[in-house]
């Protein structure tokens, strides 16, 4: 099976599992294990920030800067679309008790103007307003990237109104990649940063949250009440380290692959409206003689899996595991339905 539903899936590679074998590890929660510290620096050195933590996921890296940059009765501004409050069971209001301001952004992305807009005014009636969180890329938008240059004027925004500003990194490096940036300049506009080391990177499991020493102190601490502290996770870290070393650089080539895609989809009469293809992600609109579902189940039995992500909408994701043989092959069954 060709299986396009997330960048998720992939398995590690000859070289990362033996990375992984040969892992240094000791006691994380004491700090002590060598791998998790070398991740962590490497990391933070990275993005010119002052300090990382490892957790398991990015939902975890994510709530934990929520919760460090707020106080409960707070709110946080953000893309409607955004993972945090779409795909990550309501930790805002349960783990952090505060509020969110939704935006309705352009796929995924908001605006400075649209930040300032949606500031509360010092009222008691109103909760206060303490952080903008951004998504780069914007899983919902088809992996859509920012301009940095907005990102440059959201932060501006920020500092004249004493916000915090928060990344939700999950696929930063498909943006780095795609934008020819550098992880410093991210580094030098935002509060906190949670960068995913199980998407385009392809490790098994991990993702890593970066910012101010005093900062990843405090979500050390949050960490473990949430039940993050891992022990010998050194064996995980080394994934990273090795996709950190190994897997940025080839991002591009899934980023080709979607292109060929939606090329192949936009020649269908099935096919609507294809967000724009910048990265590893192509989410089209199903219409006509197909609906989203029944187009998956079509091509599942032609060994294709793809992800109905509404009642009109496809999602494919490109990864380290979906090779040119078999975009080739994809291509081949779009092309005969």
């Amino acid at each position: 099976m060709i299986d396009f539903r997330s960048d998720t899936l992939t398995r590690p590679t000859p070289g990362m599992l033996e990375a992984m074998m040969k892992a240094p590890v000791g006691d994380d929660v004491f700090g002590e294990d060598p791998s998790i510290n070398l991740l962590e620096n490497t990391c933070a050195s990275l993005f010119a920030m002052e300090a990382a933590l490892f957790c398991p996921s990015g939902t975890m890296t994510n709530q934990i800067a929520i919760k460090c940059h707020t106080q409960p009765g707070d709110e946080v501004i953000c893309d409607r679309l955004s993972h945090i409050y779409q795909y990550e069971g309501g930790g805002i209001a349960v783990n952090s008790l505060a509020s969110v301001r939704l935006i309705e952004g352009d796929r995924g992305r908001i605006t400075a103007q649209q930040v300032a807009e949606n500031i509360n005014p010092d009222d008691v009636h109103k909760p206060v307003t303490t952080l903008v969180s951004l998504e780069n890329t914007a899983n919902r938008g088809g992996g859509s990237c920012y301009d940095f240059t907005e990102i440059e004027a959201i932060k501006e925004v920020c500092l004249k109104n004493n916000l915090k500003l928060h990344l939700d990194g999950a696929r930063l490096f498909n943006a780095l990649v795609a934008k020819r940036e550098k992880p410093e300049q991210y580094g030098k506009v935002f509060d906190s940063i949670s960068i995913c080391l199980s998407k385009g990177l392809g490790t098994p499991v991990g993702s890593v949250l970066i910012g101010t020493k005093e900062m990843i102190r405090k979500a050390r601490r949050i960490r473990k009440l949430l039940g993050g502290g891992m022990r010998q996770a050194g064996f995980l870290a080394a994934a990273g380290l090795y996709a950190l070393e190994n897997h940025v650089h080839r991002l591009k080539e899934d980023h080709a692959h979607a292109r060929q895609l939606a090329e192949a989809l936009s020649q269908k009469d099935f096919t609507g409206e294809i967000l724009p293809v910048e990265t590893n992600i192509v989410i089209f609109e199903v219409k006509g003689r197909f609906t989203a579902a029944s187009l998956a189940a079509r091509l599942k039995e032609e060994g294709i899996i793809v992800i109905a992500i509404s009642p009109t909408q496809i999602r494919m994701v490109l990864h380290l595991d979906i090779h040119p043989e078999d975009v080739k092959q994809t291509i081949a069954v779009i092309n005969a339905l």
